[in-house]
């Protein structure tokens, strides 16, 4: 009986976990994009290898912002990139294509 505990304890919480990232997934998917607005960054740093490299970005007005990409840039150069707002008013920047 306590081995079965500890394997229901297990799944509740991994089951709980994953719940807001599904219904995050969800509401992205289901909300459109409102608008897609050029910008300037340069590129700080860069961590990971392969797929999803991870980008310290420092905008054209001085904040900073992490982008992931599976293609490799150069630390120090300038990049364009896109500021991507949904209709609820997330906001997230990717790589111009």
């Amino acid at each position: 009986m306590k081995r079965n505990t500890f394997g229901v304890i297990l799944f509740i919480a991994l089951f709980a976990a994953m719940v807001p990232s599904a219904l995050n997934k969800w509401a992205n998917d289901a909300s459109p994009i409102r608008s897609v607005d050029p910008v300037d960054a340069t590129i700080k740093s860069g961590q990971g290898k392969g797929q999803n490299i991870q980008y310290l970005l420092v905008l054209e007005n001085g904040s900073t912002v992490l982008v992931y990409d599976d293609l490799p840039h150069l630390i120090g150069s300038r990049v364009g990139i896109e500021r991507v707002t949904r209709d609820y008013g997330f906001v997230f920047y990717r790589f111009a294509n």
